[in-house]
Parts: C-alpha cells; sequence; structure tokens
C-alpha cells in the first residue's frame, strides 16, 4: 500500500500546526518590515534636516557657483578671515564653513581647501562640494590656458558602441549587468531556501529518531516513502510560510507606510546626490537602457526554468540533508557532513558571478550548468543570456535523474541509520550502509 500521500499530509500538518512555526511565520515578516521601517524613519528625519554651510572664497571666483538646494543651503561670508569666520559659524550654529584661500595659482589653491565643522561632516556634503570644486577650477585653469569652454565641450564626443548579433537582436554592456543580478537573485534564493528548510527536514528526521517514534512507523512504511514523505511535506511547509511572508510581508509594508507617512522603499540618505545624478542626461540614458535590457529578458523561460531548477534542485539536496539527519543523534554530528553539501552551492554561485558574465557559453559555465550538484544555480545564471532549450531540459533530465539516484542512496543509509544510536558514523561507515 502507498503511504506516501498520507506522510506528506502528516508531515505538513506535524510543520504548519507547530506553535513555533506559527510564532515565527507571523513574527518574521513583523520584525523585518519594523527594522526596515525604523531606519527609514530615521532616514527620513536625517533627510529633512537642512543644513546651512558658510563658504568663504577669498579668491573670488567660485562663489558663485554655491546653489542652495532642498536639503543645504549656502551662505557667503565676505570681508572676514577665517579666524572671525570659525566665530561666526560657532555662534550662528551652522553646519560648518568651506574655506577657499588664495594663491597665486590654481594648483596651490586646490591643494589649501579645507572645511571645518564641529564633528565629521556627512560623506554626501563632502562628495558633492568636490565635485562643483573640481570642475569649476578645471574649467577656470583651462581659461587660464586660453581655451574656449564652448569650443571644448562642442568638441566632447561620447562613444556607445551598440551591439547586435547576426540575427538582428539588439543589446547593450547594460543588458549583461541586468541578466547576471537577475540570475543570481534566483540562484541566492535557491541558496538560501535550500539552507533554511533542508535543515529543517534534517532536524525533523532527527526528532523522530532520538524519540523512538521512528521504530514504530518504519514497521509499516518503506524507508523510501518515508524520507520521500519528509521532503515533499517539509518542503510545501516551507512554501506555505515563504508564501504567508510575502502577502504579510506586502500588508505590513503599507501598513508602516500609512501610519509613520515615509515610503520605506526610499530610505538612502544620499537623496540629494541621487537627485543630481538623475538630472544627468547620460544617467537618464543607462537608466532607459536599463529598462530595455529588463524588457529584453526572456521572462516566460526565465519563469519556467526557475519553478522547475528550484524545486528539483531543492529536492535534490533535501534528501541528502534527510540522510545526514538519519545518520547521526544530534545536530552537533552533522558538522562534518554538511561542508561536502555546501560545497558545490557555493561553488556554483562563485562560478555563476564570476564566469558566466564574462562567457555564459564558455566551456566552464555549459559543463557546471550540465552538473547536477551545480546546474540549479548556474544554468538559471545562463538562461537571461540565451541558453537551446534542448541544454535547458538536458539539465533538468540530469538533475531529477540525480535527484531519484540521490533518494535511493540516501534511502539505504536512512534505512540503517535510524535504527542506529550511540555511536558517531563515519564516511566509511556511511559507504557499508549504502552497500546493505
Amino acid at each position: 500500500m502507498n503511504h506516501l500521500p498520507l506522510i506528506i499530509k502528516r508531515e505538513y500538518l506535524t510543520k504548519v500546526k507547530n506553535k513555533s512555526f506559527i510564532i515565527m511565520t507571523i513574527l518574521s515578516p513583523i520584525i523585518m518590515i519594523a527594522l526596515i521601517a525604523i531606519v527609514a524613519y530615521l532616514s527620513q528625519l536625517n533627510n529633512d534636516k537642512t543644513r546651512t554651510v558658510s563658504i568663504l572664497d577669498e579668491t573670488g571666483l567660485i562663489k558663485s557657483i554655491f546653489q542652495n538646494t532642498e536639503n543645504t543651503s549656502y551662505s557667503i561670508l565676505e570681508n572676514v578671515n577665517i579666524d572671525d569666520a570659525k566665530i561666526i559659524v560657532e555662534e550662528t550654529e551652522t553646519y560648518g564653513i568651506l574655506h577657499i584661500p588664495k594663491y597665486e595659482s590654481i594648483d596651490e589653491t586646490v591643494k589649501h581647501i579645507k572645511f571645518y565643522s564641529k564633528e565629521t561632516p556627512s560623506l554626501s556634503l563632502m562628495t558633492g562640494l568636490e565635485s562643483k570644486l573640481e570642475k569649476e577650477f578645471r574649467n577656470l585653469k583651462l581659461q587660464q590656458e586660453g581655451i574656449d569652454l564652448e569650443k571644448l565641450k562642442a568638441s566632447e564626443t561620447n562613444v556607445n558602441i551598440a551591439q547586435e548579433s547576426f540575427i538582428g537582436e539588439k543589446t547593450s554592456k547594460v543588458d549583461s549587468v541586468v541578466k547576471l543580478i537577475f540570475g543570481g537573485a534566483a540562484g541566492y534564493l535557491l541558496f538560501m531556501f535550500i539552507i533554511i528548510y533542508g535543515n529543517m527536514i534534517m532536524r525533523s528526521v532527527i526528532e523522530e529518531k532520538t524519540s523512538r517514534i521512528i521504530e514504530v512507523i518504519i514497521s509499516s512504511v518503506k524507508p523510501m516513502q518515508l524520507m520521500l514523505g519528509k521532503i515533499i511535506g517539509t518542503s510545501l511547509a516551507g512554501i506555505t510560510q515563504f508564501v504567508i511572508w510575502m502577502i504579510l510581508g506586502g500588508v505590513f509594508m503599507t501598513l508602516a507606510s500609512a501610519i509613520l507617512g515615509i515610503d520605506i522603499l526610499q530610505q538612502t540618505p544620499q537623496q540629494e546626490v541621487m537627485q543630481q545624478a538623475m538630472e544627468n542626461p547620460e544617467v537618464s540614458t543607462e537608466i532607459q537602457n536599463v529598462l530595455s535590457a529588463f524588457y529584453n529578458l526572456p521572462i516566460a523561460n526565465l519563469i519556467f526554468a526557475f519553478i522547475l531548477f528550484f524545486i528539483a534542485g531543492y529536492l535534490l539536496y533535501s534528501s541528502l540533508y534527510a540522510a545526514i539527519g538519519a545518520a547521526v543523534d544530534n545536530e552537533t554530528d552533522t558538522q562534518q557532513f554538511m561542508l561536502p553539501i555546501l560545497m558545490p552551492l557555493i561553488l556554483a554561485v562563485y562560478i555563476g558571478i564570476f564566469t558566466v558574465v564574462e562567457d555564459p557559453h564558455g566551456t566552464v559555465s555549459t559543463v557546471f550548468s550540465f552538473i547536477p550538484f551545480t546546474s540549479p544555480v548556474v544554468m538559471l545564471m545562463r538562461i537571461p543570456f540565451g541558453v537551446p532549450l534542448w541544454q535547458q531540459g538536458l539539465s533538468f533530465l540530469l538533475l531529477v535523474g540525480t535527484f531519484v539516484l540521490t533518494v535511493w542512496f540516501a534511502a539505504k543509509i536512512y534505512r540503517v541509520g535510524i535504527l542506529m544510536y550511540g555511536k558517531k558514523p563515519s564516511y566509511k561507515e556511511l559507504m557499508k550502509w549504502i552497500k546493505y
């Protein structure tokens, strides 16, 4: 009699009805959104603060470039020396003073520019000031050399090489970055899901083994059915928890934004710098290229492949976690077996980041996208760059076949290991269990 559906149902209900599971399912998104909301609120308080910077320009050439912005206002000091300026700034509680001394040459002046403040100034403010000064002093030096700035500006040429495949498909440099981000996010999500819920399966096996309830269950259920039931049941519980997190996260994020009156997605403290960058035509062009690169992605193929490789990859590694749980008596003994499992995942992530983006169709990327223990990550990173369907299908079949083979081997370990107590197993003993 096939007991697999009953085992899956029991494992799923046992997990979702567990008090700790319910509490963490509800508390996790609350804690996460609360942290994000606090950071966003504090950042907004910081961004709403208007800073007044005093400018003491002894050259008389630079003061006109400082224009007030939403968060920064400039006060021009005249007919005072630096010592008197410091006293004025301290009495008015101004944020700081930018001193531009006068020397015979611009190069000498640049070396002696200083910013005085009571506390360490913000990075965004200093970056903005340096950017303004660099541009203006550069123009002044060119004028001293007798160079017409208008002609120089007109002579500037930006070269952006258009990319197009032999079949007429247009791409850009930004496409590679967008594809890497998309593939990397998919691989990282799979990596985290395996670690979190793979450990849950392993702990479940260890708990039942130590409570001796497994001795009753195994008398009427085949080891392979029991292990598959645990893997699938726990996986469904994990998916349920993940979906609830997504729903509650969206609800709590909306409530936090409405209650606190902030946009918690905009928590970058460098808004002024970003605003200046957005006004740059080159930045606007890059944004358009990013959007175009996103629309060029094979979205349907990515979604379908992500579901298949995600499920198959997770099931493959979950069977290994279950076998480890059956081989040991407590979580402390699992450490010697964890590294061999995690190493292929870590290797896959590094190959995806450092190899796929540079040569997605090269030998290294292609080979590791077919190796079952690395293909769930590497293939997901390759697909955005355009992988033939036959390669995706072959990689998936190899992954599924390896999963079935791994379950068969793991079931053999499971069959012997669940009844072994009080002895720390070695790799040599595990090989003996497989031969039984």
